[in-house]
């Protein structure tokens, strides 16, 4: 038997073991049961705080790094329209060289042309003077030898002879200086015009362009392939100039006639095929075609950067581009720069990229862990209700099976069985 000391009244009484439990039950039930009100309260509120700060701390780091990514991308934005402004600006500057190196070389063409049209027109006169001073001769030497007519029949005979041998030479050399505009310095005897072309560059090659690359086409690897390949390269290794050519010679009693404008289309594209900046047609096709025979003819309005030109023109054409393009090697330089750091653009933007998705992925397996972890935390809250409602099932049943052994007695047991109810009463007696 245990005593209990009420704690209002001070009255002490007794309690069997069974009772002493139970009330100490009840006590630790009770306990328990604010105890884990109290922790649930406590859990709840510390898991929300954490949750709030940690939101609030993911939300400034988020906006921190938004601000700095907008200020990147707008520092970003300034230089590459400040490269996009320089890179027109190059553009116009180096199309303006280029038209006016053309202009300019055109005008000295020019002005070649017109000075040998000049010198053969001053020719023409001066033969023409000389055969009209020598029939004037011929006219005075008639009338001083009409007295000595054997001797003066057989001079006459040497004299006719002789001036109209000398016409017969001014035509052929008239027809000469007609033919010299669009065959000027030209040599196609025994040789090719391809020939003839390489020759005339090799001829100024160690003095004119020691360091330039001019060889034959031979990669038909395509189908098709050009006649020679010029190209020209900085100390730094930058190419500034590369040539595509393709020559077209066609003998006068050809009976079928090429035009110049058939072979355009194949010279472009193998211009585009082999990588070269311009593509040049030397061509001696459609010799009496004023057109092309004034001096370098551009046709760019059909292909680009293509020209035609008679052999003549040959190491000048060569020359105009290469200078041109040699002005505006400072330009590709920086050009170059340019795309390189346009490269580096956009391999920064590409880290960036790379950046945000990894954060991005952090930042949601972050927010899955989370959520696993409250819906973890749930489901050890809802675990403890059931243990506690469990614990008070189980207290009610003991409670009940309690109250069911206080009433137990052995009048109750023996009331269906009379004869052990008999034998209680005789133990009794």
């Amino acid at each position: 038997m245990q005593e209990i000391k009420c704690p209002n009244c001070g009255k002490v009484f007794q309690v069997d073991e069974s009772g002493y439990a139970q009330i100490l039950q009840q006590v630790r039930d009770s306990h328990f049961e604010k105890e884990l009100k109290r922790r649930e309260a406590e859990l709840k509120e510390k898991n929300e705080s954490n949750i709030q700060i940690a939101r609030m701390e993911q939300e400034k780091v988020s906006a921190e790094e938004l601000r700095k990514k907008d200020e990147k991308i707008g520092e970003l934005d300034k230089t590459i329209e400040a490269l996009k402004a320089k890179l027109e600006g190059a553009e116009t500057e180096k199309k303006l060289a280029v038209t006016e190196a053309v202009q300019k070389k055109d005008r000295e063409l020019a002005d070649a042309v017109q000075k040998k049209d000049r010198e053969l027109a001053e020719t023409v006169q001066k033969k023409d003077r000389e055969i009209a001073e020598k029939s004037l001769s011929i006219t005075e030497l008639e009338g001083k030898l009409e007295n000595k007519d054997n001797e003066s029949a057989l001079k006459e005979k040497s004299l006719k002879d002789q001036y109209e041998s000398a016409l017969k030479m001014k035509d052929e050399q008239i027809e000469y200086y007609k033919d010299f505009k669009a065959r000027q310095s030209t040599k196609m005897v025994g040789e090719s015009l391809e020939q003839h072309c390489q020759n005339q560059f090799n001829s100024i090659r160690m003095t004119a362009f020691p360091n330039a690359y001019f060889e034959k086409d031979n990669d038909a690897r395509t189908g098709s392939k050009g006649d020679f390949i010029f190209r020209e390269s900085a100390d730094d290794g930058t190419e500034f100039i590369s040539i595509m050519f393709e020559m077209k010679n066609e003998m006068d009693e050809t009976a079928t006639k090429h035009k110049n404008e058939d072979f355009f289309k194949e010279l472009d594209k193998d211009r585009r095929e082999k990588n070269c900046e311009y593509a040049v047609l030397v061509s001696m096709l459609e010799a009496d075609n004023e057109y092309y025979n004034n001096g370098i003819v551009d046709v760019s309005y059909r292909y680009e950067k293509m020209y035609v030109i008679r052999p003549q023109f040959f190491i000048p054409m060569i020359t105009l581009l290469r200078n041109a393009a040699l002005n505006s090697l400072h330009y590709q330089r920086e050009l170059q720069v340019v795309k390189n750091q346009q490269v580096d653009i956009l391999h920064f933007e590409e880290n960036m990229n790379a950046f945000k998705d990894a954060f991005g992925r952090n930042y949601r397996i972050a927010s899955e862990k989370f959520s696993k972890a409250i819906e973890e935390i749930d489901k050890t809250i809802s675990h403890l209700q059931k243990t506690k409602e469990a614990l008070l099932s189980s207290e009610n049943n003991l409670r009940l099976a309690n109250n069911k052994a206080e009433d137990l007695s052995i009048k109750k047991l023996t009331k269906d069985a009379p004869s052990v109810a008999a034998m209680f009463d005789e133990m009794k007696k």
